[in-house]
């Protein structure tokens, strides 16, 4: 026993009554257990109605002589897969069932696939003889490992009946009389101890008959409620502060019922809701008996469930008469139910004892229970299980205030089942993890705390005094109500598959995992403000038009292939993509909870003080280095959001967009100078005086003719190289001294605090360029601005808002949104009287996004499509992205249509492939592209992008966002083509 009278439970062996309970009764009243002795004889006219109670989840051990007939038993009443032989494992060990020698190796094997199908919450049955203590007591403390309930079937059967059925087997035909002798005696001799062994619950089937007549039913356990789905309201600790639980009942829509004293005995929901209390209903407050007599009414009428805490575990014990030390309450619950009679104090004696220690519920999405449960023992019934539901575990450490450490099981929590309980005091509830505690304190003077399920919504009210005093101060050190460890190395290092809803399971390979992990831990932002990564995107097919290497005629005809039939094309810009994250105002940044968890609240991402959000760019990394440069683009996002009215409409307080960030100078100053730059100034250098030499010997009667218009088309191709990507670079800030040189790679390094790269090409700047992985080291990310004259920014979807993805919102949609927000720009720049963003005839910051709709049945539609892309590449625009109008298109099969397939323009390309890629021979050669594995990695990528969004949405924990996070940039570490 511990100081408070704890019992500390090393088995389920070493139970007490109360730890009986876990197979016990839980209001509404489920019929007792059935009692464990041998049972007596029955009439024969009863065998047929003889039923075996199994649990669902247990580990069945059948025990009987050799020829008994347990393997029949187990055939006729488990599946196939249930049942693991012994003799079957001495086969697969010697290739003899009947090897005696093979036995210990058999028993090795047995054991070791039963241990996996009971970590798995498989019924698992052993089939051998069993009869030895010492080969139960094996199997018994296997069960006890995996916390299941160890169940013993006997099959007691005369000798003779065994003798002739092991004679009728020509495998056992000469086994010694002596054998089933033996096996019987020692059967004998156990059938008295079966129950102290560890066995909670024994069958004994005497004779033929009875084994022939048995039936087995497999039971529900007691704390499994998955089929209950609510929807459900959990109360926290409530602590003997009736008044204040009446008043949250009354906020959650509940309507009281009162005796004819005017005590409160019963509250019902009109909608049906269900009530569900975590425990610690007494001790410290001033009522513990109203409490009491309020829940056990709602329990008792099936309005409510109830599982216990550690102080009605210890109030128990007193009311049996157990010595208890009466401290932490106690004694004033004592001196309180003194006054009630004895009736009563009945009542909570059989109420607390049918207390179960968890419940599943709502699919096994839900797990109640006291203090916090691991995954593993979710839905398991031990005393080791009861014991942690009811107390916790602790570090063995003591604090300064003379109180154990208490182990944060929650920082480690990686379950797909939501965990609320109560049993630690925090300041206000919070998820970690997909955990959350409710204690808020009320007795201590905080607030008495409710959750709302599904609805995830948090409801309390304040307590209306102090009515115990702390030991210590409310803290943010209970797990579930501080920020904890909520990512662990383990959610993401090596091998890893990822489940989604679109694409089912995807690999992410070790190596790539090793290099994203070097990029995320070293250069990304908090992935607390980092819940997607786009992906990348398949080029159209290749074309066979003349001078072209892409062409929308292939991008339509790709779609129409595919069965859609309206594509929207989207002007492709030529920039840097960002996404950003912008928040209603500073308040809601700072009670913005990580991963989204728990729409009614969340652990605090802790921003910088003003900070609004966050703005990325495609690898995760911060666009500025600058926050004022950042929180100059976030204030006009989210002043036109707030103009738009979008934050109304769309009943949110953040927004999450996909754009686009120019000019292109603006973060791939590095890769412009070491790359293209060089190219430039070089033919600048060198064609001039080539020319001039060739075209002197020509004037001198040289035949050069050939080599000089093959240097004269050279010059050509040169110059348009250097002119195509110089479209993409312009001036930025309000600072003339740093002037452009020749190449025009200077103009791309900005003005008044612009900053050029500090070395390595960059992913982002030029995610069509050769060797330009962000992962490689470089960086050109932006040192901050002054001002943003200059600065575009082109949003083009709105991934996700509070509570809900928009990914599958239709691309006409989309834009029509994204309209609105750019429109509202000019009302906000009048407001302010400020400029931000734009350029010489261009002014604001947002940037519109022209499309076209395309009808890819329609040839005159498909014509005015492609007529459309050479008009905007003719003009200098980098291409198109063509999309399905509406999202998330399936195939025939089942299989995602590629959300998008970009069409770039001829000049656009010779970025990317050199300023001779126009020429016959080298097009013939560019044409030969293996374009299935970035197709492939495309709709993976996308895939994982819209599982993140999915979680988001969803409220789900960090680590379960920031995984599919994560396998995205670990995706972008495959090796292809970095020119498709």
């Amino acid at each position: 026993m511990t100081e408070d009278g704890r019992t500390e439970y090393g088995d389920e062996n070493q139970h007490t009554h109360e730890d009986r309970q876990e197979s016990g009764t839980q209001p509404p009243r489920e019929p007792a257990p059935q009692p464990r002795s041998e049972p007596a004889p029955q009439p024969r006219s009863e065998l047929a109605r003889r039923t075996l109670a199994v649990p669902d989840l247990s580990l069945v051990v059948l025990i009987g002589a050799t020829g008994s007939g347990k393997s029949t038993f187990a055939a006729r009443h488990f599946r196939p897969t249930e049942v693991l032989s012994s003799d079957f494992c001495r086969g697969l060990v010697s290739d003899d069932e009947n090897d005696q020698s093979a036995s210990g190796d058999a028993f090795e094997v047995l054991h070791f696939v039963a241990g996996k199908r009971l970590a798995a919450g498989r019924l698992t049955v052993v089939d051998a003889t069993n009869v030895q203590s010492e080969a139960r007591a094996q199997l018994v403390r296997l069960a006890r490992e995996h916390d299941v309930l160890p169940v013993a079937i006997v099959l007691d059967v005369p000798e003779q009946v065994c003798a002739a059925r092991n004679a009728s087997r020509a495998d056992r035909a000469g086994l010694p009389r002596r054998v089933i002798q033996r096996h019987q005696r020692e059967l004998r001799r156990s059938l008295r101890h079966l129950e102290r062994e560890g066995f909670r619950k024994v069958h004994v089937l005497r004779g033929q008959e009875e084994v022939e007549s048995a039936e087995v039913v497999t039971e529900r356990r007691f704390n499994d409620l998955r089929h209950l789905t609510g929807p459900f309201d959990i109360i926290g600790d409530i602590h003997g502060c009736r008044s204040e639980l009446e008043t949250l009942l009354g906020r959650l829509g509940y309507e009281l019922a009162r005796d004819a004293l005017g005590r409160a005995v019963d509250a019902v929901h009109p909608e049906g809701r269900t009530a569900v209390f975590v425990g610690d209903l007494v001790d410290r407050g001033p009522d513990s008996p109203g409490v009491l007599r309020l829940v056990m009414g709602m329990v008792g009428a099936g309005h409510a469930l109830c599982v216990p805490g550690n102080h009605e575990n210890k109030l128990g014990r007193y009311l049996k008469g157990r010595k208890v030390q009466h401290t932490h309450g106690l004694a004033e619950t004592i001196e309180q139910l003194d006054k009630e009679d004895a009736g009563f104090r009945a009542e909570v004696g059989e109420f607390i004892r049918g207390l179960v220690s968890h419940y599943v519920l709502d699919g096994g999405g839900l797990v109640v229970c006291h203090a916090g449960l691991p995954e593993k023992y979710h839905g398991r019934t031990s005393g080791r299980v009861r014991s942690f539901a009811l107390y916790g575990d602790t570090t063995g450490e003591t604090d300064e205030f003379g109180l154990p450490v208490r182990y944060p099981w929650a920082e480690d929590y990686r379950g797909r089942a939501a965990v609320v309980y109560g049993h630690t005091p925090t300041p206000r509830a919070a998820w970690l993890n997909n955990t959350l505690c409710l204690d808020t304190g009320c007795v201590f003077g905080g607030a008495m705390t409710a959750l709302r399920w599904p609805e995830r919504e948090m409801v309390d009210v304040p307590a209306e005094r102090v009515w115990y005093e702390p030991t210590k101060p409310l803290a943010t050190e209970a797990p579930g109500g501080a920020d904890g460890r909520p990512l662990d190395l383990n959610d993401v290092a090596g091998r890893r598959i990822v489940e989604t809803r679109y694409m089912g399971r995807l690999a992410v390979k070790e190596e790539n995992a090793a290099a994203a992990l070097e990029v995320m831990s070293r250069f990304a932002i908090d992935p607390r403000l980092l819940p997607y990564l786009p992906p990348t995107m398949a080029p159209c097919a290749t074309s066979a038009e003349e001078g072209y290497l892409e062409h929308p005629a292939e991008a339509f005809a790709g779609y129409r292939a595919d069965g859609v039939r309206e594509v929207v094309c989207e002007e492709k810009h030529m920039g840097s993509r960002a996404v950003v994250l912008v928040c209603r105002d500073e308040t809601v940044a700072e009670e913005l909870p990580h991963g989204a968890e728990g729409r009614g609240g969340g652990a605090p991402v802790g921003l910088p003080k003003g900070a609004s959000g966050a703005l990325y760019t495609r690898t995760g990394r911060p666009f500025f280095d600058d926050p004022e440069t950042t929180e100059r683009i976030l204030r006009r996002v989210r002043d036109c959001a707030e103009e738009a009215g979008l934050w109304a409409e769309l009943e949110t307080d953040w927004l999450l967009l996909d754009a686009e960030l120019m000019p292109w100078s603006l973060k791939a100053t590095g890769l412009l100078r070491k790359q293209y730059a060089a190219v430039g100034a070089a033919s600048g250098a060198v064609f001039p005086d080539v020319l001039g030499a060739l075209e002197a010997a020509a004037a001198r009667g040289v035949e050069v003719t050939p080599l000089l218009t093959r240097q004269r088309d050279r010059a050509a191709d040169a110059a348009a190289f250097t002119e195509a990507y110089r479209r993409y670079c312009w001036r930025v800030g309000t600072d003339p001294a740093d002037g452009a040189d020749e190449s025009g790679a200077s103009s791309a390094s900005g003005g008044s605090g612009a900053s050029s790269a500090s070395g390595g090409p960059d992913a982002e700047a030029a995610p069509d360029a050769p060797n330009t992985s962000e992962a490689s080291g470089g960086s050109d990310r932006f040192a901050g601005l002054g001002e943003l004259d200059g600065v575009r920014l082109a949003p083009f979807q709105i991934l996700a808002v509070q509570g809900r993805s928009l990914a599958g919102l239709a691309h006409t949609d989309q834009l029509a949104l994204i309209d609105r927000l750019i429109a509202a720009e000019a009302a906000v720049a009048a407001r302010d009287g400020a400029r931000a963003g734009g350029g010489t005839g261009r002014p604001g910051l947002l940037a519109t996004t022209r499309r076209i709709i395309v009808d890819t049945e329609d040839e005159a539609s498909v014509a005015a499509g492609v007529a459309w892309w050479l008009d905007l590449t003719a003009d200098g625009g980098e291409g198109m992205v063509v999309k399905p109008v509406q999202a998330l298109i399936r195939q025939g099969d089942g299989r995602l249509v590629q959300p998008g397939v970009k069409c770039r323009g001829r000049e656009y390309l010779r970025i990317i492939y050199g300023p001779e890629y126009t020429r016959p021979e080298n097009l013939r050669r560019l044409r030969v592209r293996h374009l299935g594995h970035k197709r492939s990695l495309a709709l993976r990528e996308y895939a994982l992008g819209l599982e993140a969004l999915d979680r988001l949405a969803d409220g789900e924990p960090l680590w379960r966002v920031h995984e599919a996070v994560f396998a995205v940039l670990a995706l972008e570490s495959e090796p292809v083509d970095p020119r498709l």
